[in-house]
């Protein structure tokens, strides 16, 4: 991570990130219809590769396909197990359009699918037009969908090493597509009751006690990329312990807390690794002394 990062202010690329945010779903949804469920929805997310985001294999009748957002040459690049490909230009290429060729090659490869066709959390796409209907978001300007796969590469690559610190049962690092976020999550291994009134995302996301961690390109709350951490449930005291390197603190979320420690202020630092691996760790310690978690049984070197 000690490559030099890229700025990513959210208002320069806002439009793009709509489009690009309705892309995802419209694939993720894809995804989570063909794929066999895992629990707490890892059947559903993106992995970074070394080129944008992939969906990794997905069955199919015949074998599996995988798709891949080619962050570089700015492409949706469909692939079979028997050797085909499809691609999908991402510039230049509306909403509605995209839906349409996805749609279209899939069921020339013999791979149809139905899905709800329309955006997932519309607070967070800014959109809740039916994705045949959407020609409105045809934004994309290439260089900062670039700028976002730098990032998220070199978020990658410290998360799986944070991630190897804990032998419990923890996330693969992925992203999920209803909030374009990469987020890797730590479980104690303890069940939790979760209210009757939860919905059935939240009800299987939070059936277990986690500590989680994960960056996002900023929302209405703070409109700017950040990364993120928090408790769930969330244990009594967590806003009092102390967080590191300086600059993160602890915001509140309602009646909850979240850890947060600006892009940019990471960017400065002179060692950006060091500098994310230090406020992974301190709100994961915050979090597991707050809540008790058996640390000995958990950590590689506690």
């Amino acid at each position: 991570m000690n490559q030099e990062l890229p700025s990513l202010p959210l208002a320069e690329w806002a439009d793009t990130r709509i489009t690009l945010h309705l892309f995802l779903q419209i694939v993720g949804k894809i995804r989570m219809r063909l794929s066999p469920p895992v629990n707490h929805w890892w059947h559903i997310p993106f992995y970074v590769s070394s080129r944008g985001l992939t969906t990794g294999p997905i069955p199919e009748p015949r074998g599996t396909f995988t798709m891949e957002f080619d962050l570089l040459d700015h492409d949706l690049v469909l692939r079979t197990s028997h050797g085909e490909t499809r691609k999908i230009p991402l510039a230049g290429t509306a909403v509605a359009g995209f839906y349409a060729q996805v749609t279209g090659h899939l069921e020339e490869l013999g791979i149809p699918v139905r899905i709800l066709a329309r955006p997932f959390d519309s607070s967070r796409t800014q959109s809740n037009i039916p994705f045949a209907e959407d020609r409105t978001h045809a934004s994309y300007d290439p260089e900062y969908v670039t700028r976002y796969h730098r990032i998220l590469t070199a978020t990658d690559t410290v998360f799986h090493e944070f991630r190897g610190r804990f032998i419990g049962k923890c996330s693969p690092v992925h992203v999920f597509w209803h909030s374009m976020d990469i987020a890797v999550t730590r479980f104690s291994g303890r069940a939790v009751t979760v209210p009757e009134d939860a919905d059935p995302v939240t009800r299987e996301a939070y059936s277990h006690e986690v500590l989680s961690a994960g960056f996002w390109v900023g929302d209405e709350n703070l409109p700017e990329p950040a990364y993120y951490a928090y408790a769930a449930p969330e244990p009594d005291g967590l806003a009092g312990e102390p967080l590191g390197p300086t600059g993160a603190w602890w915001q509140e979320q309602g009646e909850s807390h979240m850890a947060l420690y600006r892009y940019e202020d990471l960017r400065k630092t002179a060692d950006p690794r060091a500098a994310l691996l230090e406020f992974l760790q301190s709100s994961y310690e915050a979090g597991a002394r707050r809540a008790g978690w058996p640390r000995r049984d958990l950590e590689r070197n506690p």
